[in-house]
């Protein structure tokens, strides 16, 4: 079987900065539903059209076909008094985000005594990367997974 359309692939990934500092690696294999359904960067996907189990991938992608340019609108300053006591530059919160529709993941880069700097870009925006991956698994898709556009069971998503 090949990888094409309607098809959850399964995969183990590295993702390293271009000096090869590890950023990200899958601790246990991760599902998508491949097709052009938003599950996994673009270049990758297009990279993986027609592989087959224990095939490679190996991509140097732009910030703006990985993990996005950085954002300075996604950095907000907070009243302090929102926030846990136990605060940690590092912790993440969900947070709306500037325009209000949705939530978005923030992170805790800064605490002065009134303010906290809250960052929504992702840690990585910005960086180019080197993203390598292993087809680890391949099977079609249910029906029900395509009509949810994502891979469901073991290594996709489990509820809704």
């Amino acid at each position: 079987m090949n990888i094409s359309k309607d098809t959850v692939v399964t995969i183990t990934y590295i993702v390293r900065d271009l000096e090869g500092k590890l950023l990200e690696e899958s601790e246990e294999p991760v599902s998508y539903l491949h097709g052009g359904y938003d599950n996994i960067f673009p270049m990758v996907e297009e990279a993986l059209e027609g592989k087959a189990v224990s095939d490679t991938v190996d991509l140097k992608l732009q910030p703006a076909d990985a993990f996005g340019e950085y954002e300075d609108e996604l950095v907000r300053l907070e009243p302090r008094e929102g926030f846990p006591d136990d605060i940690e530059i590092g912790m993440q919160f969900v947070g709306s985000p500037v325009d209000g529709s949705g939530e978005m993941l923030y992170t805790v880069t800064d605490i002065a005594e009134d303010k906290v700097v809250v960052d929504g870009n992702h840690p990585y925006a910005g960086q180019a990367v080197h993203f390598q991956c292993v087809v680890a698994e391949l099977r079609a898709a249910t029906a029900d997974e395509v009509e949810h556009r994502h891979a469901h069971g073991a290594h996709g998503h489990h509820h809704h």
